[in-house]
């Protein structure tokens, strides 16, 4: 299938800011598009490109003074297929873990590994390793939290949305992440475009969308405590420890974000 997706955001800066945008497709989704999408601006303005440590697509411009709107825009190909399951899949032993995963085992802003790991330990020892101890993980933070945009905070912890047990995804995925890493799982926090492809209407306003993977069996999996279950026309943009890693952008002063969109649908086949 064919997937429009993009993003428009607007902002109003009082002088020239300084910023860092996260926006592209994730690398590993690049051979899917039709053409780069790439970051537009209005006005606009220089941009420059990096890599960050996780490999995400970073760029980097100074936003002038006023309106100032940014975005992207492509089409995906994509296979229809839902989220890879694999039941079978093992929980590897610490000592058996590749050098680059281990970071994904620790503690970072959001995720308090030190705060929760006697949670973890309670909740989770009786259950099987490996990709059942990683649903059962989904399964407690799906009922755990009650969602709504109206609890949305930027600076919720896991430990606060165990405790507050309320959240938007990225509260879903923080505290997920967190307990698995407690039970020796490294895990690391992902966002990007979920579609509503193959779901029954009513939907919800478009937005971006945090989730998770895990390491079992040699690979990473995806997994999703909001939504709780494996969805068609999953799009990845970034990857990291957790939420401070892979802001959609980041201003280096004040700002007033005025309008916000995003889209993912499929196509009419040509």
């Amino acid at each position: 299938m064919r997937i429009q997706l993009g993003c428009e955001m607007i902002y109003q800066f009082a002088v020239p800011t300084p910023m860092i945008a996260m926006l592209n497709v994730h690398h590993s989704r690049f051979s899917s598009l039709e053409g780069p999408d790439h970051l537009v601006t209005s006005p606009m303005v220089d941009l420059s490109s990096y890599r960050d440590s996780f490999g995400n697509w970073c760029n980097r411009m100074v936003a002038p003074a006023g309106t100032f709107t940014l975005g992207t825009n492509a089409i995906l190909h994509d296979d229809g297929g839902y989220d890879p399951v694999e039941p079978s899949a093992r929980q590897h032993p610490v000592e058996e873990l590749p050098a680059d995963v281990l970071q994904y085992l620790l503690g970072s802003r959001y995720c308090e590994t030190d705060l929760l790991s006697e949670v973890a330990w309670q909740r989770f020892q009786g259950t099987p390793p490996g990709w059942a101890r990683v649903q059962a993980i989904c399964d407690f933070v799906n009922q755990h939290i009650t969602f709504g945009y109206e609890h949305s905070r930027p600076t919720r912890t896991a430990a606060e949305a165990y405790r507050e047990k309320v959240g938007v995804c990225r509260d879903y995925t923080h505290l997920a992440i967190t307990l698995c890493r407690c039970m020796n799982l490294p895990a690391r926090y992902c966002t990007g475009y979920i579609s509503d492809i193959g779901k029954p209407p009513p939907y919800a306003d478009m937005d971006f969308a945090a989730w998770m993977e895990v390491y079992l069996g040699g690979r990473w999996w995806t997994f999703d405590p909001r939504n709780n279950a494996p969805c068609i026309g999953r799009v990845l943009i970034a990857q990291g420890r957790d939420a401070t890693d892979v802001p959609l952008t980041h201003t280096f002063g004040p700002n007033t974000l005025g309008g916000f969109s995003v889209w993912i649908y499929e196509l009419a086949a040509k």
